[in-house]
Formats: C-alpha cells, sequence, structure tokens
C-alpha cells in the first residue's frame, strides 16, 4: 500500500513539473515580445529624436495619441516611452555590444531566439538575446542604479542566475554587490583560487548585515544568532546557491566536540561552507582553527561525490596585509572577509573600485616595459 502511495505521488511530482516548466516557458515567451516591444518603440522614437524630425513635444503627442486609440494599452506615457528610449540607447551602443555578446557566448546560457526583428543591426540579435533574460521593471531598476556597461551586465547576469526579484535587485545594487565581487580576490587563499577558479565571482571580500541592528558590545553570539534569524538577508548577499545545514554544526575529533558557526552548502561548487564568526579584528592564529575545521568536514562529513571543503572567516576588519601574510602558507581552500554594519555609499565602493583599476593597470604597464 505505501509503495503504491509513494508511486502515485511521485507521478504527482512529475506532473507538477511538466506544468511548471510550460508555465515558465510561457512567462518567457510573454517577457521576450514585451522587451523586444519596448526595443523597437525605444529604436524608432530614438531614430526620429535624434534626426530633429520629431521635436520633444512630438512625445507628448504620441503618448496621448496612444492613450486616445488605444484606452486599454498601459506603461505608454511620456515618461515610460522615454524610458525605452534610455533602454534602447545604452543597449544598442557599440561599446555594450563589444562586451556583451562575447560575454554571453561565454556563460553558456541557452537563450531565446529572437524573432520579429525585420532589419537587425550588428548584434542586435544578441544583444536582445542578453535583455529578454530579465523583466522590465528589473531593467528599470538597472538602468536607475547603474553607471557603466559592466555593472548593468553584472546585474542582469545576477537577476537572472539567482531569479532575484525586483526588491531583492534593488538591495543588491544599493549595496554594491558588483564592487564588492570584483574586490574580493585580494583576500582568498592560493588553494581556493587554483581548486574553484570561479570563487573571484562567487566570493565578496565585504558582506552587509546592516538589518542586524547590533548593540553595543555585541559579541560572537548575539552575531550568529541574528544572522540565523535573518538568514534569508543573509543568503541573498551570499548567493542563493547557498543551503543553510545548520548552527554550531557538531563536530567530533577523537573525545573532543567542536563545533562550526555555520555550515552551508554550496550548490553550484558542490561542497560544504563553513562560517567562522569574529566580532574582532583579523588575527593570524584564526586560520589555523578554520583549518581544523575543515579537515573535520572532509574526513567525517562530505560525501564522496562532493569536492572539498570550504572555509569563510567572517570579521569585524581585516588588515590587508595580515591577510596575505596569512593565507600565503594556508593549504587550505579558505578566504577571510569582512562584515559592514552600516551601508557603504556606493561612490565610496566605486572609488575603491578604480583604485583597484588603477593597480591592474599599473602592473599591466610594469609587466609591458619589462
Amino acid at each position: 500500500m505505501a509503495y503504491e502511495v509513494n508511486k502515485i505521488q511521485s507521478q504527482f511530482e512529475e506532473l507538477k513539473s511538466i506544468i511548471v516548466s510550460h508555465k515558465n516557458r510561457a512567462y518567457q515567451a510573454v517577457n521576450s515580445e514585451l522587451i523586444i516591444t519596448y526595443w523597437e518603440v525605444g529604436k524608432y522614437v530614438s531614430g526620429k529624436t535624434k534626426t530633429a524630425e520629431w521635436g520633444t513635444g512630438v512625445v507628448d503627442q504620441l503618448a496621448k495619441y496612444l492613450k486616445e486609440k488605444q484606452p486599454d494599452l498601459k506603461g505608454f506615457d511620456r515618461r515610460a516611452i522615454y524610458r525605452m528610449v534610455k533602454f534602447y540607447e545604452i543597449y544598442s551602443s557599440p561599446e555594450f555590444v563589444a562586451i556583451g555578446n562575447p560575454l554571453l557566448e561565454r556563460s553558456g546560457i541557452q537563450a531565446n531566439k529572437i524573432v520579429g526583428i525585420e532589419t537587425p543591426q550588428f548584434g542586435e540579435l544578441k544583444t536582445l538575446q542578453i535583455l529578454t533574460l530579465i523583466n522590465w521593471s528589473s531593467h528599470i531598476e538597472i538602468l536607475t542604479g547603474c553607471k557603466t556597461h559592466e555593472e548593468r551586465l553584472f546585474y542582469i547576469f545576477l537577476t537572472y542566475k539567482e531569479k532575484l526579484y525586483v526588491k531583492e535587485l534593488r538591495r543588491q545594487i544599493e549595496t554594491g554587490v558588483y564592487e564588492r565581487s570584483l574586490l574580493g580576490e585580494k583576500k582568498q587563499s592560493l588553494k581556493l583560487k587554483e581548486t574553484y577558479p570561479s570563487a573571484k565571482q562567487l566570493f565578496k571580500d565585504r558582506y552587509m548585515v546592516d538589518y542586524l541592528n547590533l548593540p553595543e558590545g555585541y559579541g560572537e553570539k548575539t552575531l550568529q544568532q541574528g544572522l540565523v534569524q535573518q538568514m534569508k538577508k543573509f543568503i541573498l548577499d551570499l548567493g542563493k546557491d547557498f543551503i543553510f545545514m545548520g548552527e554550531e554544526y557538531s563536530l567530533q575529533v577523537g573525545m573532543t566536540d567542536f563545533s562550526a558557526d555555520l555550515l552551508f552548502f554550496h550548490r553550484g561548487l558542490q561542497c560544504l561552507v563553513a562560517i567562522e564568526l569574529k566580532t574582532t579584528k583579523f588575527k593570524p592564529e584564526y586560520i589555523g582553527k578554520l583549518d581544523f575545521y575543515l579537515e573535520a568536514l572532509d574526513r567525517d562529513v562530505r560525501n564522496e561525490n562532493e569536492n572539498p571543503s570550504i572555509g569563510i572567516l567572517l570579521c569585524k576588519s581585516a588588515d590587508s596585509a595580515v591577510v596575505e601574510y596569512s593565507l600565503s602558507r594556508s593549504i587550505s581552500p579558505s578566504l577571510i572577509a569582512e562584515y559592514e554594519q552600516k551601508l557603504i555609499p556606493k561612490e565610496v565602493l566605486r572609488a575603491h573600485l578604480n583604485e583597484y583599476y588603477d593597480d591592474i593597470k599599473t602592473a599591466l604597464e610594469e609587466n609591458h616595459e619589462e
């Protein structure tokens, strides 16, 4: 009897998967048509205004005309039409095409086939394949909050990959996930980079905990409990591939009991990720404890089909030089990250990112001179 019940439930699950799959495909088809429509409207109006065939008042007339002739047609007022123009002009630029189209090919994403464009310009179809990955509301957030093509592309692919809602995307932009992701490589061990080449994109050197409202003189337990209680927000910053497995995760070695503060499993990397919390400035001796936990996880918890465990030391602050020295001889895939209790202004993050780019440029110039 139990076998029959399980069999029927399994069949129900198969049917549910069929329904969800087709609903997702239908939604994607509708979304693609909507994005292409806005692109074509923006393209047409941009062409008329740039050639001075239309003055600014003509767009107002267009919005009124559409409202009168097609009253059930929503989303085509003056402001919306100008958004479509901006949308087209930004993403049709040669600079965006040069960056975006090769990135789509390298991503391996199975993009939608674009139809309905009678005379496509160079790179237009591939650009639309990128743009139709996400919905219009998400595009508005990205156009409003981002200044460079690289940043816009980052959030388009992040929204698609993480299936971010608009509210979640807005927080990612406000907290400077793009800048923090690019700056994260400096505090990663060589073993982490060798074992997981994608670690640079997946981990950051700063994580935001502004939502915790930590009291004065808080301890590690308070920080840990706060993160557990706000796990949804914490995972949003970590990345949605992280699955929370537990707090104070028990590890027994010999006759002694130990516990990892927070334990996760990363679906993409197929590995355990242990996070140790420190409410003080980073100290070199913290690495030894983390290495010990990773060894215990790999020996006693990790499954045979899983990859080596990763360790994250989440500290209140960290001296980059001390971190570099500490990680230079670490044999574990680990990284040091800081947590921020207050939202970092994007201008500060961008200035930090510019310094990062300047360092790369200087290094390349020096190598070229040699």
